[in-house]
């Protein structure tokens, strides 16, 4: 990932700019890896079904596989909190 692509996702992650689907998508990645942050598979779903949203069709894949992994309860936080972040961005 690109450096300013990094500085892109982070400011996303905090409330910033909107964001591209590949944005969303590699803030998906990092949150179900773990990648420099604690796994959060809630928010790793909120991401990736942003980017699903978006157009990125690799989104879809992984924010199926995640639910399989995930409660109904957290399955349905995660897709609040997507919805909330379209609600304020």
């Amino acid at each position: 990932m690109a450096r300013f692509e990094i500085a892109d996702a982070a400011s996303v992650a905090n409330g910033g700019q909107a964001g591209s689907a590949e944005v969303f998508f590699q803030l998906g990645m990092k949150y179900a890896t773990g990648r420099d942050v604690d796994a959060d598979l809630v928010t790793a779903h909120k991401w990736f079904n942003l980017a699903a949203m978006n157009g990125n069709k690799p989104a879809v894949g992984y924010r199926q596989e995640l639910s399989l992994e995930m409660s109904s309860r957290d399955v349905a936080a995660a897709q609040r909190a997507a919805r909330e972040w379209i609600r304020t961005h």
